[in-house]
């Protein structure tokens, strides 16, 4: 989705911030539209469901605070994936982790840095694009996956990643929760595992706007091209079991198994922490990084 084709929401009861907001995201051609308190903003977001493709929510609003929005979006299966930027003046850590836990995996504090916001604003509906085309794509297979106890796959690219997260996520009647978890873990075992592309310089890459381009790069060069990401699948009775192999180095997985409030401005490194907490029952890395095991439970628990 291109940025002209996004809509957003902010809902700010201060009408300087909301002015300053609305500027500097049209500014990006996004489309905007305003709520002045928490109960007009959660009449907007639940009376079309469809409308908006990430919410701006300052945290303290009268009538309905913007925590109380977050809580009642996460309990609508309607909204519980629509990403929220939760703005606040408060930046202590436990304020910003109280946020996150509340599922507000984007941040953003007052006073407002202009490039902070765009890469913010960007990364949510960079994530949210991606998690409703997988999720259209799994809409629009066959459960076919469901008849096999186990199997083994390999793959080298981000579009074979997505593909068979797709298929693996056929398997399960929670689909639509694994697939973004599934594809997460397999891009991560392609561009940071078998690539080497560090968190630093991913980063670096997505501001120029050369990230796609470095991994179609490297995946012609001779130190990478014959890489592959293994996946042994297996079907228990009680659970499903994904192990992902990379033919990296590893990395220090221990720092990205949560949300980092000081990480909360950039425009990437919640696929991992959000794949733990939405899409599986356990995510274990094993040795130096460059192995993980997914386990998705079948019994509810």
């Amino acid at each position: 989705m291109e940025a002209n084709e996004s809509r957003l929401l902010i809902a700010d009861d201060e009408p300087h911030n909301l002015e300053l907001l609305q500027l500097f995201l049209e500014q990006e051609n996004y489309r905007v539209d305003t709520a002045n308190d928490g109960t007009l903003a959660w009449e907007k977001i639940s009376a079309d469901p469809e409308r908006y493709d990430v919410v701006l929510l300052d945290r303290m609003m009268p009538n309905m605070s913007g925590m109380e929005v977050l809580q009642k979006m996460k309990e609508d299966a309607r909204l519980r994936r629509l990403p929220v930027v939760l703005q606040t003046a408060l930046s202590s850590t436990e304020d910003i982790s109280a946020g996150i836990e509340a599922g507000a995996y984007y941040y953003l504090g007052k006073p407002y840095e202009r490039s902070m916001l765009q890469s913010v604003v960007a990364a949510a509906i960079n994530d949210y694009r991606q998690y409703r085309e997988l999720a259209h794509d799994l809409k629009h297979s066959q459960r076919t996956l469901g008849m096999l106890d186990a199997g083994e796959f390999s793959f080298s690219t981000l579009d074979e990643a997505h593909a068979l997260a797709v298929l693996l996520a056929n398997g399960c009647t929670a689909g639509d929760s694994i697939v973004s978890g599934l594809s997460e873990l397999f891009v991560n075992a392609v561009e940071h595992g078998n690539l080497e592309i560090s968190y630093q310089e991913k980063s670096r890459l997505i501001e120029e706007g050369r990230w796609l381009a470095e991994v179609e790069r490297r995946l012609t060069l001779p130190d990478y091209r014959d890489r592959r990401v293994r996946v042994v699948y297996k079907k228990l009775d009680t659970s499903m079991t994904f192990l992902i192999t990379d033919e990296g180095t590893g990395f220090d997985w221990n720092q990205f198994m949560e949300i980092d409030p000081e990480r909360g401005g950039d425009s990437h490194g919640r696929g991992i922490a959000l794949a733990r907490m939405i899409s599986f029952s356990t995510l274990k890395y094993l040795g130096a990084g460059n192995q993980v095991l997914a386990t998705v439970s079948l019994d509810g628990s």
